[in-house]
């Protein structure tokens, strides 16, 4: 899945901006529940932010506050750095947090969690702990045309084909796992505060 995600960073905002590819996809509602998304996201009180899997700061770029971005693409991070140009930019792995204990106020992910398979979310889980006290988890809301857990095979524009992992989660089932409560539950999107 990384080599998936750095070959589409280039075409990742694509999806949230409806271009591309993405143009006339059918999606009720969605440009209401993306800017919902956002005003929930800058809402948050400020803190020293770790965002894990932070891709091209889409969403990044609402959060208030001392920031730094992990994403394993250095794809995916050039494009971050012209987005949030006070925030520090790391290259690292999500399930080997390359900071010390307490590091952080707050762990922020967006669309990365839904993709952990059950050993690397306990990983996960245990890394973002241990670098920050609190925990924002952004995902995809469960929609009645998706199973609640599937392969996925999504096709670049390149046209080269990947198969992803992805889960998609009501609010109460992502609260209830990751012991939280739930901020935002739309058509589209779940935000968890654990």
């Amino acid at each position: 899945m990384k080599v998936y995600y750095d070959r589409r960073a280039q075409e990742y905002d694509d999806w949230w901006l409806g271009l591309g590819r993405f143009d006339g996809l059918e999606r009720p509602h969605w440009d209401v529940d993306v800017h919902a998304l956002e005003q929930l996201l800058t809402s948050l009180p400020p803190a020293r932010t770790l965002d894990v899997a932070c891709g091209t700061c889409f969403l990044t770029q609402h959060l208030r506050g001392d920031l730094v971005g992990l994403d394993h693409s250095e794809r995916m991070l050039t494009i971050a750095r012209g987005r949030r140009l006070d925030a520090e930019f790391v290259r690292g792995d999500a399930l080997e947090l390359p900071f010390e204990d307490g590091s952080f106020d707050r762990v922020f992910t967006g669309h990365f969690y839904g993709h952990l398979g059950e050993l690397e979310r306990e990983r996960f889980l245990r890394e973002a702990r241990r670098v920050a006290p609190e925990l924002v988890v952004v995902d995809a809301a469960r929609r009645p045309n998706r199973e609640p857990e599937e392969m996925q095979e999504r096709v670049l524009d390149d046209g080269s084909r990947w198969t992803v992992y992805k889960r998609y989660f009501t609010g109460a089932q992502l609260a209830g796992e990751l012991g939280g409560r739930i901020l935002h539950e739309s058509r589209w999107f779940v935000v968890v505060h654990a």
